[in-house]
């Protein structure tokens, strides 16, 4: 029976760029997921197997990264236009491109006002942001008829500081290959829990709403003003800040996935990469969790908080 080709395309789905702008102190992100279809005179590749009409999906992507440099990212409807003109325009087989983007917003983390770092001027570091529109709040409530356990959180908090993290100083041995790093992106997805001391004893219940407003501000804080060494420092910071304020805690764990970001090669297109184009990876992460706790406690939140 005969068979014809019909519709068709080809290309690279979620190109992952984050594109920082430093202006001084103050730091700008863009980061966009992209990805690229490009459909045209395909019909040999098809029917023969010859490419001699196909651009490279590899070429797609490392087009996505170079244009993040050389154009930069006013918007991911002008990245867009520009990345869609250029595959049209530049080769003649590609009659149409599809440049789909989901972008992804941050907002600056507002700090109290004494940063972790000298910046040798009255002005603060602006260089912390966390994920708009992802966090979702959780509480577990236990009861055996006697006494009480509270237990709140929060998950899904993505948090991103552009700069003051290092990473160095570690254990190399013959499978290394990790280059140390002395201003890298750090970036997590908060995962959560504190225990309440309170257990109905006569003791003034705690105002829940304040209490979580006020322990995740303080969270956010101490992940901004902290000059990050390595991000187990980051937690203990974390940790240690809301206890020290918010008398109601006992205990707080964190589970903490390294949220990867790596410095993209434009060497290859004569571009200089500095510290500003980034592959925002999902997997494989680090994982960092731990328990900070006051003094005289015992731990009692799980170490899997998904049981919670």
């Amino acid at each position: 029976m005969p068979t014809f080709l019909g519709q068709n395309q080809y290309g690279k789905a979620e190109n992952r760029v984050v594109k920082i702008t430093r202006d001084g102190a103050t730091h700008h992100i863009k980061d966009l997921n992209v990805s690229v279809s490009l459909s045209g005179d395909m019909d040999e590749v098809h029917y023969s197997g010859s490419n001699a009409n196909v651009l490279p999906t590899d070429t797609t992507k490392n087009t996505v990264y170079a244009f993040a440099k050389e154009y930069g990212i006013e918007s991911a409807e002008q990245f867009g236009i520009h990345l869609a003109r250029h595959f049209v325009t530049s080769q003649e087989p590609i009659h149409r491109a599809r440049i789909r983007i989901e972008e992804y917003a941050w907002e600056r983390i507002e700090t109290s006002g004494a940063g972790a770092k000298e910046t040798g001027s009255d002005q603060q570091p602006k260089h912390s942001f966390v994920r708009q529109g992802q966090e979702t709040r959780l509480t577990q409530i236990t009861y055996d008829g006697e006494s009480w356990e509270v237990v709140s959180g929060l998950k899904d908090l993505v948090v991103m500081n552009s700069t003051d993290s290092e990473f160095w100083g570690y254990v190399k041995d013959k499978y290394t290959t990790l280059p140390e790093a002395y201003d890298r992106i750090l970036a997590t997805q908060v995962s959560a829990r504190w225990r309440f001391n309170w257990t109905d004893d006569g003791r003034e219940m705690p105002d829940w709403e304040e209490s979580y407003e006020q322990t995740r501000k303080h969270l956010l804080q101490a992940f901004a003003e902290t000059y990050s060494l390595s991000l187990q420092q980051t937690l203990f910071q974390m940790g240690s800040r809301i206890i020290d304020h918010r008398d109601e805690i006992d205990e707080v764990r964190f589970s903490l996935p390294n949220k990867h970001h790596f410095l993209v090669d434009l060497g290859p297109f004569g571009l200089k990469n500095d510290n500003e184009v980034y592959l925002a990876a999902d997997r494989p992460y680090g994982l960092i969790e731990g328990t900070v706790l006051r003094d005289g406690c015992e731990a009692r939140i799980p170490v899997d908080l998904s049981n919670l």
